[in-house]
């Protein structure tokens, strides 16, 4: 039996703390890397080797496979970066495709887009743009009105949105061409946005205290007319309170409002990110407190209604550290709140925890947070601390096991017979490393933190590829 070999065998693999895993293929490894990557630094990777890794993985993927994971990376979820990415690397295998000037123009979501893909393609190969890109992004461009193109001319960076325009060369629309037109005779600039009011209100100021006066107005007109974005209003919250502590009613409306965030794209996680930058605020109002608890409560809204009992498991080890465990913390509490589950915080060794269900999904993270031990990552404690049967356990990870080195396939066969269960495994990868702790088949692999990831989970049970299927139905 030297050469028939089991599948599974083949299919193991080594992750990046030394314990054994499975591989991926490389379809969920691409869309687990895409949907969990911000191209950060991570605990066992850097920036650059996640961009290396994922030029490798391109290559063992259809382009037009990537081309739509991208699409829906950058439309459903809001990943920006890695969706630049994507794009500026299939320039260079896509010629002659009926789908690639169809792609280059969904993939565009803000004419800022078009500026960094085109950096990112010159950055890396240093030569001209493809004609099957030129093509693609021109069309991009009778998205955008004079309002959008103004707002993001990028007149700082390298590659400013002009440059764009005599690189593609888009054909003028009727809701874009005098904007065109302004910005190629260097004469568009933006109007009425909170970045120009606040710089208008600097430099037109001579003393100290004209400027607190002008920045503290330059926000009233700004937030009484919502000519400041979601995104924006959430950053600026500490200077807001500071600088127009009156407009704090209406800015704490504003947070609340669920077209706004719908449409904002803003990922959960942003949130926790805003809480921690005002905690420190001596004088942080109730009302903007209590807003951004219910902002959260309502981005996280379309979490599905699970029938039966559910126990969640979240990885507290110490690979998980910073925006892993952020992510993790805020996910597993949105799921405790809304479904019967039971919570078990894993590290060394798992342990059940039971935080008050009537708290806010914040509150609940930030006390995981405290609770979470840091240390070693022992996949199997999940299946030896549980002690009842569920119909569903959802591992929340970054998969990164190396404790007993092998994996929990043995301790989940062992919990299975010993409750007399046989329950889903929902295993949810929060970092993107690109390896499970089962085999593929006897789980569902997911990826990505966004209302739209519940959406796919509320249909696995019916498909056991549910992801991967969304991502193949998006039409290009």
């Amino acid at each position: 039996m030297k050469f028939n070999t089991s599948a599974e065998a083949e299919n193991k693999t080594e992750n990046f703390a030394g314990g054994e895993a499975y591989k991926e293929t490389p379809e969920l490894e691409l869309a687990t890397m895409v949907l969990t990557s911000f191209l950060k630094d991570k605990f066992y990777t850097s920036g650059n080797e996640q961009l290396e890794n994922l030029k490798t993985l391109l290559t063992k993927v259809s382009p037009e496979f990537a081309a739509k994971t991208a699409i829906y990376a950058r439309q459903e979820f809001g990943m920006r970066s890695i969706s630049h990415v994507i794009a500026g690397e299939l320039a260079k295998s896509v010629k002659g495709q009926a789908w690639s000037k169809r792609f280059y123009e969904a993939v565009i979501h803000r004419p800022d887009d078009i500026t960094e893909i085109i950096a990112y393609y010159l950055t890396q190969y240093k030569k001209p743009l493809p004609n099957s890109l030129k093509k693609g992004l021109a069309k991009a461009f009778d998205k955008f009105d004079g309002y959008q193109l103004a707002k993001y001319r990028s007149a700082t960076k390298k590659i400013k949105l002009i440059d764009a325009v005599n690189m593609v060369h888009p054909k003028p629309t009727g809701k874009n061409s005098e904007a065109l037109k302004q910005l190629t005779e260097n004469k568009l600039v933006s109007i009425d946005t909170w970045e120009t009011e606040l710089t208008k209100a600097g430099q037109k100021a001579e003393t100290d205290e004209q400027k607190e006066e002008f920045k503290k107005e330059a926000w009233v007109k700004l937030i009484n007319e919502k000519k400041i974005g979601y995104f924006a209003l959430l950053r600026n919250l500490r200077n807001i309170i500071e600088q127009a502590p009156e407009m704090t009613p209406k800015t704490a409306e504003m947070l609340v409002d669920e077209n706004l965030i719908r449409k904002s794209l803003v990922l959960p996680f942003r949130f926790q990110t805003a809480l921690k930058t005002l905690e420190k605020h001596s004088e942080l109002p109730r009302s903007i407190l209590i807003a951004i608890n219910q902002a959260a409560e309502i981005a996280l809204k379309n979490v599905p209604k699970l029938l039966g009992k559910t126990l969640i498991a979240l990885d507290c080890s110490g690979s998980m550290g910073g925006q892993p465990i952020e992510i993790g913390s805020l996910f597993a509490s949105v799921l405790y709140k809304t479904n019967d589950a039971d919570l078990i915080l894993f590290s060394n060794d798992g342990l059940f925890y039971n935080p008050n269900p009537l708290d806010t999904a914040l509150s609940i993270a930030k006390q995981i947070q405290a609770k979470a031990q840091m240390g070693g990552t022992n996949f199997h404690s999940i299946f030896q601390t549980a002690n009842k049967p569920y119909n569903r356990i959802i591992i929340l990870s970054d998969m990164q096991a190396w404790i007993g080195y092998d994996t929990p396939k043995v301790a989940f066969t062992e919990y299975k017979n010993r409750t007399k269960s046989n329950p889903s495994i929902y295993s949810f990868d929060l970092a993107g490393h690109g390896t499970i702790q089962f085999p593929e088949r006897n789980i569902y692999a997911l990826a990505g933190f966004s209302e739209k990831i519940f959406d796919v989970m509320a249909n696995l049970e019916q498909d056991r590829e549910a992801l991967i299927n969304k991502i193949k139905s998006v039409v290009i």
